[in-house]
């Protein structure tokens, strides 16, 4: 597997990849915009092959499912942009949440897990996937705690439902944990995922997640290595699947926050005997 994250002041190719040499990523998120240049595009692909750097994703973080049409319309053009960005860079994969149907893009809503929120989100992921028909990347969906995908299973769902070779499975297992029953027991949540679901993963984020001694519940995001969040478990799923694929840290405050969270990732791997490329 790769280890990877946001790559800070870079300016050309050149940067960019001595930037990402000195954090020790081997995978990077996309380092181009839709509406860059075809040949500054490709300069950083090539940078990207000399190096040995997968480009592990191109993000959209955007609300597709918005009530508001204007919103909705506008959020799907922007999907289709992103997928044809990442088919153009060979990305692993494109990736978006499914959205909400309330105003807050990636929110709860009481909406969110009934049957035509379903059939919504695979209306809508044929719509973008059948616009771009890529052929060197996949559009995923990242793994929520109130939106599908929620689970294995709702993703097994979709990936049926949809029924497009080109939507693929992008895992954050952090994001599935939203009960203190998933929380302690998030070892076999992340085995049970990777079993169902392992052929079709295509991209990971690394986070961690602590459960307070607060009532009723509260869940907080955290820094990898700080929560309760079984990496050994984690690394030796992904360890199991295609070699290349990415573990992308994300949502940290700076360059400090991402050499700890890189640094416990690569001691959890040590003591597994795993390799992180």
């Amino acid at each position: 597997m790769r280890l990877g994250g946001p790559a800070f002041k870079y300016s050309d190719p050149t940067s960019w990849i001595s930037c990402l040499r000195r954090y020790g990523y081997s995978a990077a998120y996309c380092p181009v915009e839709s509406d860059d240049d075809d040949a500054i595009i490709r300069t950083y692909v090539d940078a990207a092959g000399e190096a040995d750097v997968v480009i592990a994703e191109v993000g959209v973080w955007n609300n597709p499912l918005s009530q508001d049409q204007e919103v909705r319309l506008k959020a799907l053009r922007k999907c289709q942009e992103q997928l044809l960005l990442a088919d153009r860079v060979g990305a692993s994969c494109c990736v978006n949440i499914a959205g909400s149907r309330g105003e807050q893009w990636d929110g709860p809503h009481p909406d969110n897990f009934t049957e035509e929120t379903f059939d919504l989100i695979v209306e809508t992921v044929q719509e973008i996937i059948d616009a771009v028909k890529p052929t060197h990347t996949c559009y995923t969906l990242e793994t929520m705690p109130w939106i599908y995908p929620d689970s294995a299973d709702s993703y097994l769902s979709l990936i049926k439902a949809i029924n497009r070779k080109e939507f693929a499975v992008h895992f954050d297992p952090t994001n599935l944990i939203c009960s203190p029953q998933r929380y302690y027991g998030n070892r076999d949540l992340i085995h049970e995922f990777c079993t169902k679901l392992g052929p079709y993963i295509k991209s990971c984020h690394a986070k961690d997640v602590i459960l307070h001694e607060k009532f009723l519940v509260h869940l907080e995001e955290i820094r990898p290595g700080l929560g309760g969040l079984d990496y050994g478990t984690f690394l030796t799923e992904m360890n199991g699947m295609d070699p290349n694929i990415p573990i992308m840290l994300e949502h940290l405050s700076g360059e400090e926050e991402y050499s700890m969270a890189a640094s416990y990732i690569r001691s959890v791997a040590r003591n597994t005997q795993i390799t992180i490329r």
